[in-house]
């Protein structure tokens, strides 16, 4: 999956595993939208985290266009994350 090899610049963890996408849907033209959120609202890395998760999309073969949301309610915690992630941060 092509979100998984976006990573948090500072955090080891893909966006996908740390439960940052809260909402994928792919239209009957191949245009996808995403919804996702940040671990804190003040990241400063925030438009490259958005802009990373959109390149990452469009370049799945077959997808014509990608948009990107950031949201921040329902704010993000640690239960979001993937088993895999708590592992690799050592929160399990």
């Amino acid at each position: 999956m092509a979100l998984r090899q976006v990573y948090d610049p500072e955090i080891p963890v893909n966006v996908y595993d740390l439960g940052l996408i809260y909402e994928l849907k792919v239209d009957a033209d191949h245009n996808v939208y995403i919804q996702m959120t940040l671990t804190a609202p003040n990241c400063p890395m925030a438009d490259y985290v958005v802009d990373m998760v959109k390149a990452a999309v469009e370049d799945v073969p077959g997808v014509v266009s990608a948009k990107v949301d950031l949201v921040f309610e329902p704010v993000w915690d640690k239960s979001r994350m993937s088993e895999e992630a708590l592992i690799e941060l050592g929160l399990d």
